[in-house]
């Protein structure tokens, strides 16, 4: 059966998704770690210990082919298509074969660039429009996606 997961430390979009699942009959499961613990109607929540991506590897070894995760983290989703799961960001891009490497690449000069004393400039304020992208991604991937029951 697919389910959505969704690494739900400071994802902006639980709400959101919650509801999205709920009227696909999708079954979604919470992971976060217990400095971020949360309960919701609709999800099942798992907590983990806090720990430097404890999150991280609780949910890629919990994904299963075509399970929808729900992450801003690269490293995290290109695991999840390794293991044929589908990745979404919180603003609608879905990770695939063709954008994770470049994704990748940018985190990697990113963190070159602030570890030389360098400084990056931080994301944009999130915007309705946002959580209007990730609502049609989302639906699409829900619309197309395997049956879950």
């Amino acid at each position: 059966m697919a389910k959505i997961l969704i690494d739900a430390d400071g994802c902006p979009v639980v709400d959101l998704t919650i509801a999205l699942a709920k009227r696909f009959e999708w079954p979604v499961l919470l992971i976060c770690d217990t400095s971020h613990e949360m309960h919701r109607d609709g999800a099942e929540t798992l907590t983990v210990s806090k720990g430097a991506d404890a999150v991280d590897f609780v949910l890629v070894n919990r994904v299963k082919p075509d399970d929808i995760v729900v992450t801003q983290d690269y490293g995290l989703a290109a695991m999840v298509l390794a293991k044929r799961g589908v990745p979404i960001d919180q603003n609608g891009r879905i990770y695939d074969e063709n954008n994770i490497e470049q994704l990748l690449h940018g985190r990697h000069v990113a963190k070159k660039i602030r570890q030389s004393g360098g400084r990056m400039k931080g994301p944009k304020k999130r915007q309705q429009a946002d959580n209007d992208q990730f609502r049609d991604s989302l639906i699409g991937l829900l619309q197309t996606g395997k049956d879950p029951l």
